[in-house]
């Protein structure tokens, strides 16, 4: 890492997910090895061979926003605007330390999405189709649109600076947290607001990756056993929904305001397969490229890395092919890095999955603790790495690897380290 660029702190994190409705109960839910699965609830899923999914449980978005405008978005932008007023307000930036912003122009957000809203794009389908389009709710609309979650954030707290949507389908989260790191080092905005949101558990899409015989389908009377990433007998992902945010800080401004630092944002990069729209390259190219430059980034040697959160899907193509790359990219040093995936208990959030995964990372270097990835019961002779199976693990970890792999051969990784690391003496450490 150039010693010179700018640098890029995390000062606040903010959490909706199947297990939790904010990031300190996630993270013991997940420490502890709980699953947030169970039986679908969002519509009738009693004919379907996967009745099972990851949704989020007892969220009211009148806790968050108005009720007149809630409304009148979709579920994705509810989540977005949950998370982000628990990630500012954890950060200092809602009711404390400076208590908003100093210069709004110079706030950025960057959030991704796989789909948006389609829950409105099914109603105003629906409508169309069975009344007319003059019964049509004019609001469907823009409530539909992949960057309206991020739309709302910035109306909702003025963020004035550069407004994003990355649109990557499961690497999303991962990819924006890199993009909001990339206009802070290139002067572009001084904070940024950055994650991943989705809320898109519909009839039609559990039914299409039904037909793809992407989910489970043996354990929807024991929901919480079926996402067992890296286990012989996988059967498939968890079609979940949550949001993941992430407060970004140029490292002077975080101290000037005298912010909790909780880690720093070492490096990132993005790769293509360039090789199907859904299977992953079998021999994981894509995924070696781009923890490779990640590392490039972020000026650390494998051997630099305590931990690594897997995208760890729960498919076979995935879980072996992850696990092919990671033994090219740390070569011996494979075997003794701790591996857990966070899908084993929330299941797979698409495009908020890999800004969960990322305040995951976040937890694990402030806490020195690795959760688990539960369900791990047969060894798979294609998955002979350390999975971390079933019990929390402590153990000292100043820098972490976050991998996220999505359809159309989207790769990302993101290195984040604890801020008194290496070349960082003299600077305050973790959440001091």
């Amino acid at each position: 890492m150039d010693a010179a660029r700018t640098r890029v702190v995390i000062t606040g994190l903010g959490a909706i997910s199947p297990l939790a409705l904010n990031v300190p109960d996630l993270w013991a839910r997940l420490v502890a090895g709980q699953s947030g699965v169970a039986r679908i609830t969002q519509f009738d899923a009693s004919h379907m061979p996967c009745q099972i999914a990851g949704e989020v449980k007892d969220f009211d978005p009148k806790d968050y926003m108005d009720a007149r405008e809630a409304r009148r978005m979709s579920r994705a932008s509810q989540f977005a605007l949950a998370a982000t007023r628990e990630a500012l307000s954890d950060a200092g930036l809602i009711g404390g330390l400076s208590g908003g912003f100093s210069d709004p122009e110079r706030v950025g957000v960057v959030l991704g999405n796989g789909i948006g809203g389609i829950e409105k794009i099914a109603e105003a389908v629906e409508v169309q189709r069975q009344r007319g389009y003059d019964k049509l709710n004019p609001f469907l609309l823009p409530a539909m649109l992949s960057n309206l979650p991020g739309h709302h954030i910035s109306k909702a707290h003025r963020a004035l600076g550069p407004l994003n949507t990355v649109v990557t389908a499961c690497a999303a989260g991962t990819q924006a947290v890199g993009e909001g790191a990339e206009l802070i080092r290139r002067g572009a905005a001084d904070v940024v607001i950055a994650g991943g949101v989705e809320a898109a558990i519909q009839d039609f899409l559990i039914g299409c990756f039904c037909s793809m015989r992407a989910l489970p389908t043996s354990y929807n009377d024991q929901p919480e056993r079926a996402s067992r990433p890296f286990d012989k007998n996988r059967e498939g992902f968890i079609f979940s929904e949550g949001c993941g945010i992430l407060i970004l800080e140029r490292l002077e401004n975080a101290l000037d305001r005298g912010a909790p630092i909780y880690a720093e944002v070492l490096g990132h990069a993005a790769s293509s397969d360039a090789y199907d729209v859904a299977k992953p390259d079998p021999e994981g190219a894509g995924a070696v490229r781009v923890m490779r430059w990640a590392l490039r980034d972020a000026g650390l040697t494998p051997d630099r890395i305590d931990y690594i959160n897997a995208h760890g899907t729960s498919t076979a193509a995935n879980d072996a092919g992850e696990t092919r790359a990671i033994k090219q990219v740390f070569g011996e040093r494979a075997y003794s890095t701790p591996i857990s995936s966070t899908k084993s208990m929330i299941g797979h959030t698409l495009g908020a999955a890999g800004a969960l995964e990322a305040i995951v990372c976040v937890q694990t270097l402030r806490h020195d603790l690795i959760h688990p990835t539960i369900n791990y019961e047969t060894p798979d002779p294609d998955c002979d790495l350390d999975y971390v199976p079933n019990t929390a693990r402590s153990t000292p970890v100043r820098a972490t690897l976050s991998n996220s792999f999505g359809l159309g051969g989207q790769n990302a990784s993101l290195v984040l380290g604890k801020l008194a690391d290496g070349n960082h003496e003299g600077l305050p450490r973790l959440g001091a």
